[in-house]
């Protein structure tokens, strides 16, 4: 009799205990990180107008220009694709960082 007390207050308290130490559930970003890369950039860059067979200096000279352009646009592609994923490494970091806090330290601040 003298252990009945205890016992039910142990036992009464194992739910509240269980419910506290429940699993936690990881949610995938709603948004992936390819779906950040505008969709025409699959498609490729197109080169500048090649001129006539009877072009003067002056046209060679737009289509110098016009191409490096055009190779300016597609190089800076590829930088904004690096940023991109670097972002996108960054905010999963951040997730894995606030994932692996202790349990009272992922409370949400009010």
């Amino acid at each position: 009799m003298r252990y009945a007390m205890p016992l039910t207050a142990l036992l009464l308290t194992l739910p509240l205990c269980a419910a506290c130490a429940g699993s936690i559930q990881v949610a995938m970003p709603a948004a992936g990180c390819s779906s950040l890369i505008p969709p025409k950039w699959a498609d490729p860059v197109p080169s500048a107008a090649f001129p006539q067979d009877n072009a003067e200096e002056r046209d060679w000279q737009v289509f110098g220009v016009e191409q490096t352009g055009q190779l300016a646009k597609a190089n800076g592609r590829s930088t904004d694709v690096i940023a991109v994923v670097r972002a996108c490494e960054a905010r999963d970091a951040a997730a894995v960082r606030h994932i692996r806090r202790p349990w009272w330290r992922r409370l949400p601040a009010d």
